[in-house]
């Protein structure tokens, strides 16, 4: 799966909003999705280092629709919530080689998700 196929979008409540604050944020993903996947979408889609992916999904709810021809019964779509934790407090990480040069990642990693426009 693409990236953009990963993501459906932000669901945002008023409990995401004060988690956004801590680093955690919510999307709504698609439904064959693992966290895998998420978890390569999000960093590559907002440029951050996540942590964890906590996954949750929900089934479709029962509706009844009354009619002069009688009731019809549906349901609504059933979908998947992602929490990510990003790091908020990224610093260059250094490890030892084979050989046993020291060697420093210099990836630059965002320490909020700026585009979500709930982070003051």
């Amino acid at each position: 799966m693409k990236e953009y196929d990963v993501i459906v979008r932000p669901h945002i409540t008023e409990k995401s909003t004060e988690e956004a604050q801590l680093g955690k944020y919510t999307f709504e993903v698609n439904v064959k999705a693992n966290k895998s996947e998420i978890k390569d979408a999000v960093e590559k889609l907002f440029n951050v280092k996540v942590i964890s992916v906590h996954t949750l999904r929900y089934d479709g709810k029962k509706r009844v629709r009354n009619s002069a021809s009688g009731a019809s019964i549906g349901y609504t779509p059933a979908w998947k919530k992602a929490i990510v934790t990003i790091d908020t407090d990224p610093k260059d990480r250094e490890y030892l080689t084979t050989g046993g040069k020291k060697v420093k990642t210099d990836k630059k990693y965002k320490n909020a998700i700026d585009e979500f426009g709930l982070v003051q």
